[in-house]
């Protein structure tokens, strides 16, 4: 009898085991793995998932870093600062519907992830960056395209807001509701940071970093100039040509071109920028291979 009670007892111990490893498995995959769509956006029809731009890792011919007409205006330069190569799309629009945001497979979602170059294809861009990855988080505002998709506030987040007439806005989640940010006009949130300059001015200090980021990574930013003028900047890093930047030195690059006011988007791995059909800069995690990682979102100019 005492053999049977400990052989009970062996038994239970291991079917335990193997139902709390299962749920602990269950839970990490449904974190990072399984994907659940929770609502759709309809796709640009003009768009194909067949023309997917390929990396490229040479530099741009003057002939292919410009894009106009009658209501957009886009101009590639290319600058070396801080040991680093940096890429900045001088945008100028006629209205803001033309700057954008897109969901990976134009879904908002869970693990929902596709390549910059992939959603900016899917959606006609003419120019495109990747967002703020708003599928990392399970807080946080997301608002795109005036539509809100998720209210949850993220205490001490630091959005910036892109307004229906284009103009830009740094609030906190904590100040003010995605409600009332939707019923006051804002077309965009996005919900990454922090914010790089405000009012002209750095408003970063030179120690600031994002989590446990490095001080020097790839850089992704978007910036106002003045009325429906706007800076996209991507910068390359990780890599024996180009050493990436640290916030504050993103901030004082951003600064030097006339910014009013820069936002700090996701960074490292995730930095790319997409341009008439191409990846122009050179995206990497390890600093090892030159690949684009897939990202949640994208914000983009186009029609």
């Amino acid at each position: 009898m005492k053999f049977n009670f400990f052989k009970k007892k062996f038994a239970w111990a291991i079917f335990y085991t193997i139902l709390l490893t299962s749920f602990t498995l269950y839970a990490v995959l449904d974190t990072f793995v399984i994907t659940r769509v929770y609502a759709s956006v309809e796709a640009d029809e003009r768009g194909s998932d067949e023309s997917i731009a390929s990396t490229k890792s040479s530099s741009l011919n003057e002939s292919e870093n410009t894009y106009s007409d009658q209501n957009i205006s886009i101009t590639i330069t290319e600058y070396r600062e801080y040991d680093t190569t940096i890429y900045v799309a001088d945008v100028y629009v006629s209205s803001a519907e033309y700057l954008q945001t897109a969901f990976a497979q134009n879904s908002y979602g869970k693990n929902i992830t596709e390549k910059t170059s992939s959603i900016a294809t899917s959606n006609n861009a003419i120019l495109a960056i990747n967002g703020d990855y708003y599928g990392s988080q399970t807080k946080g505002y997301v608002l795109k395209n005036g539509e809100l998709y998720r209210e949850a506030a993220s205490e001490d987040q630091e959005d910036l807001v892109i307004l229906a007439d284009g103009s830009f806005e740094i609030i906190k989640e904590s100040d003010v509701t995605a409600e009332a940010l939707l019923e006051n006009g804002a077309l965009q949130v996005l919900s990454f940071g922090p914010a790089l300059v405000t009012n002209g001015s750095v408003c970063v200090s030179e120690s600031e970093e994002v989590g446990k980021a490095k001080a020097s990574n790839p850089r992704t930013a978007i910036a106002v100039v003045d009325d429906l003028h706007y800076l996209f900047i991507v910068s390359d890093g990780r890599t024996d040509e180009s050493e990436g930047l640290s916030l504050y030195q993103l901030a004082k690059f951003i600064q030097s071109l006339g910014a009013n006011t820069a936002y700090n988007l996701d960074g490292g791995g995730s930095s790319t920028m997409y341009f008439n059909g191409e990846v122009i800069n050179n995206p990497t995690s390890n600093g090892k291979t030159i690949k684009e990682r897939s990202v949640s979102d994208i914000v983009y100019i186009g029609y």
